[in-house]
């Protein structure tokens, strides 16, 4: 199937996290009534991830041809959402004939596998997350080297992220993908709306409330700096009750309050009043963290984070915030006070923030790591 004489390259991207418009979308709307490429986007028509069910908005406007299926085996309690297939995928890539395939998905999914076995002619290219090299059991690590030896290319979210699927066998192109950011959603406060500066420090968090992301690391730290610094807790989560449990022991339930999950016009909004995000997740054996999303929305508020060194954190961090070890109270606490010390240092890693953001996390810059990806896919198979 050649496209040197085509008008458009034809790409399919198959992406369970573009089942949000708010979030997982937004980084495919430049392709929307291109001259060059019809971008074919396929999203489940509902979609449940820790505690959370979304139905998928058919309402884009942006131009891009959305597709919106059922799926099977949605939920199966060990394996999560590895196990979900479209049935209506082989027919849809009849009436497409894309020269791309392009998952969003890992490669040890059922649907990377379906994917693989219906391509047809299309060039196919997974983007990945998995960032820690481990075993999956039968039948997900035969999955994961069927599809990887009939990978064309593979955008890896991490350096961690490339080196566990060349470990598993995959020897292609590469080419690197980070996450965006909806600039207009996530804006620094206007100088006129800027909150004036108060004593202490006023902390917060972003995500799930589960034990790997070490929020009780942020409590035993609170309770050796001084009283005025406070964490306001965005989200849901099993481990609730625990860190409640330990505030109470403390005797810090007035310097840390819980709120739940809201919208992202909201989240921007908590953002915007903080002094700096914390985010210390814990390495463990069978996972890290693979890039942390509230980190550039934090900055693109204008907001520095204070991160630990689990898997891609630092990176992302950059210079828009401090770094301290895992499970490392100690040193939490010690970064907090030398803020207190010097508030000055808030602006420099919030401006620098800023800039990491605008230079690395753009939806520009996705879109543009996924047309290079698609376009090189794509000539290098009409090649051979």
């Amino acid at each position: 199937m050649a496209i040197s004489n085509e008008r458009k390259l034809r790409v399919l991207s198959i992406a369970h996290p573009a089942v949000s418009l708010d979030i997982g979308r937004r980084r495919y709307h430049s392709f929307g009534n291109r001259p060059d490429i019809e971008l074919h986007l396929l999203v489940p028509k509902r979609w449940s991830e820790y505690g959370r069910t979304i139905e998928a908005d058919p309402s884009d406007g942006s131009g891009i041809h959305l597709h919106i299926l059922p799926i099977w085996l949605p939920r199966v309690p060990i394996a999560k959402w590895y196990c979900h297939i479209y049935p209506g995928l082989g027919r849809l890539i009849k009436e497409i004939d894309p020269h791309v395939i392009h998952l969003w998905e890992e490669p040890w999914g059922f649907v990377a596998l379906q994917a693989c076995l219906l391509k047809r002619k299309a060039a196919f290219l997974l983007e990945v997350d998995q960032n820690i090299l481990r075993r999956l059991g039968f039948p997900f690590d035969t999955i994961r080297k069927f599809v990887l030896r009939r990978t064309d290319h593979v955008l890896p979210r991490s350096k961690d992220a490339e080196d566990v699927v060349s470990e598993c066998g995959y020897q292609g192109p590469v080419t690197s993908i980070k996450y965006g950011v909806d600039r207009e959603t996530f804006s620094p406060d206007s100088q006129s709306k800027r909150r004036p500066e108060v004593p202490g420090l006023r902390l917060g968090y972003v995500g799930r409330l589960v034990v790997e992301k070490g929020l009780d690391d942020a409590i035993e730290a609170l309770a050796s700096t001084p009283s005025n610094v406070t964490l306001e807790i965005m989200g849901e989560g099993p481990y609730r009750i625990s860190l409640e449990t330990r505030i109470s022991s403390l005797g810090l339930q007035d310097r840390v309050k819980f709120r739940g999950w809201d919208s992202q016009l909201e989240v921007a909004a908590f953002m915007r009043t903080l002094d700096a995000l914390v985010l210390l997740p814990r390495t463990s054996r069978t996972w890290r963290e693979q890039f942390g999303r509230v980190i550039i929305e934090c900055q693109s508020c204008g907001v520095p984070v204070i991160g630990s060194a689990c898997g891609a954190i630092p990176d992302v961090v950059a210079d828009g915030g401090w770094i301290v070890p895992e499970s490392n109270p100690e040193a939490l606490a010690e970064c907090i006070r030398s803020i207190i010390a010097d508030r000055t240092e808030l602006h420099r890693r919030a401006a620098r923030g800023l800039i990491n953001v605008e230079t690395h996390y753009t939806y520009g810059a996705v879109a543009q790591a996924l047309e290079s990806s698609w376009v090189s896919a794509a000539r290098a198979l009409e090649g051979n």
